[in-house]
């Protein structure tokens, strides 16, 4: 672990974050903690057996390709772990990952149980968070081991870790797609077009703690149609076509994508609110 880094964005979630770090201080120490800070005023970083320290990157919005790109170079590891800061990583966790991107040049990506609202309280122990996370089953991980996925769309940024070399090579993120969607995926496609696959690791889990979200996500509707774009003069094929179909099916884009999307409205604010995930359903 001393070759370690990992990093993680913060944007006025400083109650997940918390939990982030104190799921790493349960497990083997990291090098280093990296935190990018998009927000103002972000509360105090607790004291920590491994260095903890802070990236200022304040945005407006939510750059979040620009933010990982920071993170990176800050960060001083051998290998990169990336959570999301609503992620809690499992004591074994980022062991598991970081030995996986060192023994194999890929995107090593790692599980996730998506949890409840009101699962994570003080004093949480992780059986318990095992027992309340619900794995996604778009997503097929092994028990043990590594599993190369052909499937480059199945890469997610919530929790991977990747070689800093190969992280270099491949440009980081691309810093084009400004906002929410697209630019992990970006990533993934990059990254098989210079052989380096996708790896779906049988690691201890990262618990997801609930928060607000839609579905279709309908508060990032803009970042989500200009991201897209991007993609499709990148790589050819419309990502994100879910939620593509979704907002067609809502009136906000024709459901024809040929040659572009052809833009109807924006979503009202009633719509967003009735998007809006239930406490109870994880994802």
């Amino acid at each position: 672990m001393s070759t370690t880094s990992v990093v993680t964005l913060n944007k006025g979630r400083d109650a997940h974050l918390a939990r982030l770090i104190e799921g790493l201080a349960r497990g083997p120490a990291p090098a280093e903690c990296i935190v990018v800070e998009m927000g103002a005023a972000p509360a105090p970083l607790p004291e920590t057996s491994f260095p903890l320290r802070r990236v200022d990157f304040r945005s407006a919005g939510l750059p979040l390709a620009a933010a990982r790109n920071a993170g990176r170079a800050a960060a001083q590891g051998e290998v990169l772990v990336f959570l999301d800061v609503d992620c809690i990583p499992s004591a074994g966790l980022v062991p598991a990952l970081a030995a996986a991107a060192a023994a194999h040049d890929a995107l090593v990506c790692g599980p996730i149980r998506y949890l409840p609202a009101g699962a994570v309280r003080d004093g949480w122990r992780e059986a318990d968070l095992l027992e309340a996370g619900i794995l996604h089953p778009a997503r097929n991980f092994p028990e043990a081991g590594v599993r190369e996925t052909k499937n480059a769309g199945l890469f997610w940024s919530l929790a991977f870790a990747v070689r800093a070399a190969t992280y270099d090579r491949l440009g980081g993120f691309d810093e084009g797609y400004d906002g929410y969607g697209a630019e992990d995926t970006d990533l993934a496609f990059r990254a098989a077009e210079i052989g380096v696959p996708v790896l779906l690791a049988g690691a201890p889990p990262a618990f997801h703690q609930h928060h607000l979200s839609c579905d279709p996500p309908l508060q990032h509707f803009a970042d989500i149609l200009r991201n897209a774009r991007r993609f499709r003069a990148r790589h050819g094929i419309w990502p994100m076509d879910g939620w593509l179909d979704a907002f067609a099916r809502l009136g906000l884009i024709a459901a024809e994508r040929e040659p572009d999307i052809t833009l109807l409205r924006g979503p009202s604010p009633e719509e967003i609110a009735a998007a809006r995930l239930p406490p109870e359903r994880p994802f």
